[in-house]
């Protein structure tokens, strides 16, 4: 990771940000830059902040305690230390150091909303912020701590926190040190936090967003290569591919069943392997449902999906704060901060990721099973008896499988009330992203053993011939994994078939013949 890239500078304003920019500056290590109209919206709010903190009126997260201690007045000479002591005592994380591509899309995302003018920070305060994303330092931030409601609390005080020059940070060689070290070595003055700014650094659903907008990237991805992987099973199989004619999706019109249909055809296109059993004699008529309904499946995933976009799309363009400062200087509580919406769809989308493996782990099993595999040998094997071939690979699939159905229980069903009931009712949003990242990558594994063992099938159909698509990703495969042969360590070849699948490589493979799948 590149930060602070010269040719991908991400123009942070009060619009909504794009999927592609905050994965650009989540993975890519993009810069930000706050424009005008943003700083301007941010210093307008503040002076509303400055004129409210010098009033005798109680005003909620600048003259009061916060949660359930909201009825404590705090005295003016107290208010610096208040927002001080917030972000050290809700940075109360704890267990595994969450990933620095999911802290820096939550940091941006924070940005965002600050660059909305709802917030009453300071300037100074979001162009520190830009500015350790920028530098590539990274705020040390803990798995659990965030119930998904009033905010991702402590994770977002984690980042808080290296803002004020507290705390554990790495710096963008990954180097673990003192935040204040990684900001002095950058250059950055910590933030003295004025009225308010503690409270407006941890109050949003960012963690959880930002979580979602890289898996909705990953699964856009990943359904490509599943429709792949269906079409090297089918193929090497002897299937029919007549069921994904387009009349015949047509009769049931969901959208992602049609793009997922049009796939299949389109991989399976000119197949020596497919033409091989298109004559009379042709006994096949209907495949089991792995193959024959893969459009079905994949296509549901698709529109769940889409509707995950949608969601997201709307949470990109909003401004999630507790209090809120309006347009005509009103500071107003709200509720917008709780993260159902985002914890439904982090939960939705679990259920597609351990079906589509699921499906997967079903046509890898038909391909290894001599009655059931038109031909093939037992597993694969080289030497069947002195050769297990791949039978251990379908194991791994299905405990990841197994795996991938207990992360589709909802997290987001269940509530845990928090700060003397005053938090009665959270979203559990932060659990359910972290549980879908599993997913996601859960998934991968899977596609990617099924196209490892779909491509050796294909092999050992010679002299029959894949289609032109199929066919280059099964040369693409080649270069990381040698062709069939007697047993050898299958780890590593399960992990290059991995990498190469999400690198992008074996989709961009077939797309190379086919044009871009959708």
């Amino acid at each position: 990771m590149s930060f602070g890239m010269a040719d991908r500078i991400i123009q942070v304003g009060p619009e909504p940000l794009t999927f592609d920019q905050v994965v650009a500056v989540a993975r890519d290590g993009a810069a930000v830059e706050l424009t005008g109209p943003a700083l301007a919206a941010i210093a307008a709010a503040r002076a509303h902040i400055e004129e409210l903190s010098a009033r005798r009126t109680p005003v909620y997260g600048v003259s009061t305690g916060f949660g359930a201690l909201a009825t404590r007045h705090i005295a003016p000479e107290l208010r610096a230390r208040l927002q001080l002591n917030i972000v050290r005592s809700h940075a109360a994380g704890s267990g595994p150091e969450v990933e620095r591509e999911v802290v820096r899309a939550m940091m941006l995302l924070r940005l965002h909303t600050l660059a909305t003018g709802r917030t009453g920070v300071q300037p100074v305060t979001a162009r520190t912020l830009a500015a350790v994303l920028n530098a590539g330092v990274t705020p040390v931030v803990h798995e659990h701590g965030s119930l998904g409601c009033s905010g991702d609390l402590a994770p977002l005080a984690s980042a808080a926190l290296t803002l004020v020059g507290e705390g554990s940070a790495r710096d963008a060689r990954g180097e673990l040190m003192p935040a204040a070290r990684a900001l002095a070595a950058a250059g950055i003055e910590p933030v003295a936090l004025g009225a308010k700014e503690g409270l407006a650094l941890l109050n949003g659903t960012d963690g959880m967003l930002g979580m979602l907008v890289l898996a909705l990237r990953d699964l856009r991805e990943l359904l490509k290569a599943a429709d792949l992987a269906a079409a090297m099973t089918v193929e090497a199989l002897l299937g029919t591919d007549r069921v994904f004619a387009a009349d015949l999706q047509e009769l049931r019109p969901h959208p992602g069943q049609a793009r997922s249909a049009a796939n299949l055809r389109a991989l399976l296109a000119d197949s020596g392997i497919m033409e091989s059993h298109r004559g009379p004699d042709c006994t096949r008529v209907q495949d089991a449902y792995s193959l024959r309904c893969a459009p079905q499946v994949h296509g549901a995933a698709r529109d769940t999906l889409a509707h995950a976009e949608l969601v997201a799309g709307r949470e990109l363009a909003s401004a999630v704060d507790n209090p809120v400062v309006l347009p005509d200087g009103r500071v107003e509580s709200n509720g917008n901060f709780h993260g159902a919406p985002i914890a439904y769809v982090l939960d939705f989308l679990a259920i597609p990721a351990a079906d589509v493996g699921s499906m997967s782990e079903r046509r890898t099993d038909r391909l290894l099973d001599k009655a059931r595999s038109y031909g093939l040998p037992p597993f694969l094997a080289d030497d069947p008896g002195v050769d297990s071939g791949h039978m251990i690979a379908q194991y791994t699939q299905a405990a990841i499988v197994s795996e991938l159905k207990r992360l589709a229980v909802p997290a987001s069903a269940d509530s845990i009330p928090s700060s003397a009931m005053q938090e009665d009712h959270v979203s559990m949003g932060w659990a359910g992203a972290r549980k879908l990242r599993r997913s996601v990558d859960g998934l991968a594994q899977i596609v990617a053993i099924e196209i490892l063992t779909a491509a050796r099938a294909l092999d050992l159909r010679t002299p029959l011939r894949p289609g032109p698509a199929t066919g280059a990703v099964v040369a693409a495969l080649r270069e990381r994994v040698p062709p069939p042969g007697p047993d050898r360590h299958l780890a590593p070849e399960i992990a290059a078939a991995t990498a190469l699948l999400r690198d992008g490589s074996l989709v961009a493979a077939a797309e190379a013949v086919t044009g871009p799948l959708a």
